[in-house]
């Protein structure tokens, strides 16, 4: 069965669609393409008619399915304010430096403390703490080896079948069909718009399967993500791309 084509923004016409991940600081995620210029696209909010322009560089792909809705990827995650839209920032606060007033006497910024009453000269204490680090760096590495030997096959097999048997039409019936009820059912809703998340734990299964929709019977498969949350398995889009992108959004359970 030959997959559906993907449309481009100029052949949207009046389908409506959703932006993801969401725009920030505007709660209904649901717009309509009113113009589409070489260098912007003008959109209107379904519900509050609100129009605005984003440029063409922000903008994805368009999803293949409309089931249950249309998806426009955007390529970085943007906030609405001042009336127009811009690339979202997420500040990081850095440590405070160490004052010079804040070493005990006779010490510098550049000096490392020194103990009273130690019994070993600096230089001894340093190579006492080499040894001891080059120990357990051994140690560990060797831990690593042994459990990537002794795993990875078991992984690397249950991934491989799971992605022979899912693609992005199969929602939670056809999962169940396919591999058994879960052992868990977690669903979420996403708090940047109205697409919801719901993540399928099956026990024994090193990755937890995500679909993404509207509502519960209305979400699709869009990949599967490993016990550290990165994904092992995305879904295959007919222009070519990937939902990897989305994955990487899908908020921890």
């Amino acid at each position: 069965m030959a997959e559906p084509s993907t449309p481009t923004l100029e052949e949207l016409g009046d389908r409506r669609f959703s932006f993801y991940p969401a725009i920030v600081n505007i709660e209904h995620n649901e717009w309509l393409l009113k113009r589409a210029a070489w260098s912007e696209i003008l959109v209107a909010n379904t519900k509050t008619g609100e129009e605005l322009w984003i440029p063409r560089r922000f903008v994805g792909e368009v999803s293949s399915v409309d089931d249950p809705v249309m998806i426009v990827g955007l390529r970085k995650e943007l906030e609405y304010k001042a009336g127009t839209v811009w690339p979202r920032e997420r500040r990081v606060l850095s440590m405070p430096r160490v004052s010079a007033r804040c070493l005990p006497a006779g010490q510098t910024a550049g000096e490392k403390p020194h103990f009273a009453g130690s019994g070993r000269a600096p230089g001894a204490e340093g190579k006492i703490g080499r040894l001891i680090g080059a120990a357990l760096l051994l140690g560990v590495s060797l831990i690593v080896v042994v459990v990537a030997i002794t795993q990875r096959p078991v992984s690397y097999r249950s991934i491989e079948q799971l992605a022979l048997q899912l693609n992005g039409q199969d929602d939670y019936n056809s999962i169940v069909r396919k591999l058994g009820p879960p052992a868990e059912d977690h669903w979420r809703p996403d708090t940047g718009g109205e697409l919801q998340f719901r993540a399928l734990r099956y026990r024994d299964q090193p990755y937890t399967l995500i679909l993404m929709g509207m509502d519960r019977t209305s979400a699709r498969y869009i990949g599967a993500l490993d016990a550290a949350w990165r994904p092992v398995h995305s879904v295959r889009l007919a222009s070519g791309g990937d939902t990897l992108a989305m994955l990487h959004r899908v908020p921890k359970f």
